[in-house]
C-alpha cells in the first residue's frame, strides 16, 4: 500500500496551493459581496476570472483520471486543497458536486449524441447539472424506495414525481438533470429503477422552491422540483431499462473520496483558524494557547485529521487497484468518518471564537452546517455503519476466544 503522491501529483498540489492564495482566497470577500447585492442564487463574475486562470494553469477537470493523469488518490490530495475554500475552489477547477457524480455517469453510460450534447459541455465548464433522486416522502438512502414513474410512450418516456434537496438547481447554469424513477415496479428490485437525461426547459418541469441547509441558501441551490408529465425522447435513457440502481451505485465510489476530502480541507482550515486565535487571544490573564484545554483540542484535532486523511487514502487506494466495489466497505467508513471528524474539529475552532465563531465574520458557521450536511448527503451515517456491519458480520477473523 503506497500513498506516495506522484512527481506529477506534487507539482499539481504545489501550483494548486498557489492558485489558492494567489487567487481563491482573495476571491471569497469579492464573492461574497456580490452575492449579498444581487441574491444568494446569482452567479458572480469572479467565478469565470477564477475559471480562466485554472485552465490556464492546467487545473481543470482533475478529478477524472482519464483527463488529468492523476489517480483517485492523486487526486484526493488536491480535493483536500480545494476544501479549504468549499464554495469557490471546486467550481474554478470544474471539479464541483454534483457535476463530477454526473459527468463520471455519462463518461461511463451516455451514448455517443448524449456525451456530445451533455458531456462535452461539461468538461468544458460552459454548463451545471443536476442528479434528481431524492425525494421528500419516502426514505431515498435507500433507492429501491423511489416512486418517481418513468413510462415508455411510444418514442418518449413520461415522467412523474416529485424530488428535493436537488443541488444546482437554482444555478440558471444548470441546464441538465439525471432523473432517477421506476420503469418497472414489477421488476426484480434492484431492477426497477431507470435513469433518464431530462433538460430543464422541459415543459411540465416545475421548480417549487430552493431549500436552506441550517438557514444557508447555497448560491446554486438545493431545490424542490417536480415532475407532471414531463416527456422526453427515448433516447434520452441512459443505458438500458432497469440499470439505475446499476448507475447510482457507480457513480457514488469516487465522489464519497472527493467529499470526504474536502471535509478534511475544511477541518484543516478550521484548525489553521483555532490555532491563530489561539496565539493572539488573551483570556484570564494569558493566551489561549497557554491555557491547557485548548491545547488539548489542538492537538486532539491534530490527531484527528490525520486519521480521517489516512483512511481516505486507503480508500482512493484501493479504488484504483480494485475499482468502487472492490472499496464498498472503505467507501463507507470515510463517508461516515470524514464529515463526523470535520463537525468535531469545526466546532472546537467555533468554541476558541466564541460568538464570532458563529457569526459570518469567519467561515466556521458555514463550515459547520456543510459538514453537518455531509452527514446526510448521498446517505445518513447510519446506512453506512449498516453496511460496515454487515460485512463485518460475514467475515472470518483469524482467531476468536
Amino acid at each position: 500500500m503506497d500513498f506516495a503522491l506522484s512527481p506529477k501529483a506534487r507539482r499539481t498540489c504545489d501550483e494548486m496551493w498557489d492558485f489558492m492564495r494567489s487567487h481563491v482566497f482573495p476571491a471569497e470577500p469579492v464573492w461574497a459581496a456580490y452575492l449579498a447585492e444581487h441574491g444568494p442564487h446569482e452567479h458572480p463574475p469572479v467565478m469565470e476570472d477564477l475559471k480562466a486562470e485554472a485552465r490556464r494553469r492546467g487545473l481543470w477537470n482533475l478529478f477524472l483520471p482519464k483527463l488529468s493523469g492523476l489517480s483517485n488518490l492523486e487526486y484526493a490530495a488536491v480535493a483536500e486543497i480545494s476544501g479549504w475554500s468549499p464554495v469557490i475552489a471546486p467550481e474554478a477547477i470544474n471539479c464541483q458536486a454534483p457535476d463530477t457524480g454526473n459527468m463520471e455517469t455519462l463518461e461511463l453510460f451516455a451514448t455517443p449524441e448524449q456525451r456530445e450534447g451533455w458531456l462535452e459541455p461539461l468538461l468544458d465548464g460552459r454548463m451545471r447539472s443536476a442528479f434528481a433522486m431524492t425525494e421528500p416522502d419516502v426514505a431515498s438512502s435507500d433507492a429501491t424506495n423511489i416512486e418517481t414513474r418513468i413510462v415508455r410512450d411510444g418514442d418518449e418516456y413520461v415522467i412523474n414525481g416529485r424530488k428535493w434537496f436537488i443541488t444546482g438547481v437554482a444555478d440558471a447554469r444548470c441546464e441538465i438533470f439525471i432523473v432517477m424513477g421506476k420503469t418497472d415496479p414489477d421488476a426484480d428490485t434492484h431492477r426497477q429503477q431507470s435513469m433518464v437525461l431530462v433538460p430543464r426547459d422541459t415543459p411540465g418541469l416545475s421548480i417549487e422552491r430552493h431549500l436552506p441547509l441550517f438557514g444557508y441558501q447555497d448560491q446554486h441551490g438545493h431545490s424542490e422540483i417536480v415532475f407532471r408529465d414531463v416527456r422526453v425522447p427515448a433516447a434520452n435513457l441512459l443505458a438500458g431499462e432497469g440499470d439505475g440502481f446499476l448507475i447510482s451505485q457507480a457513480r457514488l465510489g469516487p465522489g464519497r473520496i472527493h467529499h470526504a476530502m474536502r471535509a478534511i480541507g475544511m477541518a484543516e482550515r478550521a484548525l489553521a483558524l483555532m490555532v491563530d486565535r489561539a496565539k493572539s487571544r488573551v483570556a484570564f490573564g494569558k493566551r489561549l494557547a497557554d491555557q491547557a484545554n485548548v491545547q488539548d483540542a489542538i492537538a486532539q484535532s491534530r490527531i484527528d485529521i490525520d486519521q480521517a486523511r489516512l483512511l481516505v487514502y486507503d480508500a482512493a487506494w484501493k479504488i484504483d487497484q480494485n475499482g468502487a466495489k472492490g472499496a464498498r466497505k472503505e467507501i463507507a467508513a470515510i463517508k461516515v468518518a470524514a464529515p463526523a471528524m470535520a463537525c468535531a474539529v469545526i466546532d472546537r475552532a467555533i468554541e476558541l471564537f466564541g460568538a464570532a465563531g458563529i457569526s459570518d465574520d469567519t467561515p466556521l458557521a458555514y463550515f459547520y452546517a456543510w459538514a453537518r450536511a455531509l452527514r446526510i448527503v448521498d446517505g445518513p451515517d447510519a446506512v453506512h455503519r449498516r453496511t460496515i456491519a454487515r460485512m463485518e458480520l460475514r467475515h472470518t477473523p483469524p482467531y476468536v476466544g
